[in-house]
């Protein structure tokens, strides 16, 4: 399985992340510059169309990133704190052919003071007609930040469904 990894703003994919996705396949991770390249979008899709991409998973900015690129390859996505609905960077949404994938698995933590889980909830629910297949798991023990543990947790449950 191939699994593309997309972090977030200024981030990185830690070895620890890392380790944990790599039980599961080959990971992906590019170094992203948000603030300079305002088309990672489709970049990174054009970049990694070759790889037969299987997984997409992000956090923040990367899970903005991640839900578009899941929807281009139509591949299920696993998305942490994704920020969906507003970002401090600009970045440009291409038109995708694909607005839904088969799967999203969205994790929202309500403790989150970076990106606000109710706006990703408004703006998932302004997609319905896109007929979406979205799984939340709203996280009462979670803020921005997604800590080992919890991202093992999430991990794995995400990878079951498929």
């Amino acid at each position: 399985m191939n699994i593309l990894y997309i972090h977030g703003l200024n981030g990185s994919l830690s070895p620890e992340k890392r380790s944990i996705l790599e039980q599961y396949g080959v990971v992906y991770a590019p170094s992203i510059d948000y603030e300079n390249q305002p088309s990672v979008i489709s970049n990174i899709s054009a970049d990694f169309s070759a790889h037969d991409i299987n997984v997409v998973i992000g956090s923040s900015m990367g899970g903005f990133t991640g839900y578009y690129i899941s929807n281009g390859y139509q591949c299920p996505a696993l998305l942490f704190n994704p920020a969906l609905a507003k970002r401090s960077v600009y970045q440009e949404i291409p038109e995708i052919d694909n607005k839904k994938s088969i799967l999203k698995y969205i994790v929202l933590g309500t403790e989150d003071d970076v990106v606000n889980p109710a706006d990703t909830l408004q703006f998932l629910a302004s997609t319905i007609s896109y007929n979406p297949e979205y799984n939340i798991h709203l996280r009462n023990d979670l803020a921005h930040r997604i800590p080992i543990p919890i991202f093992e947790d999430e991990v794995k449950i995400f990878f079951n469904m498929l």
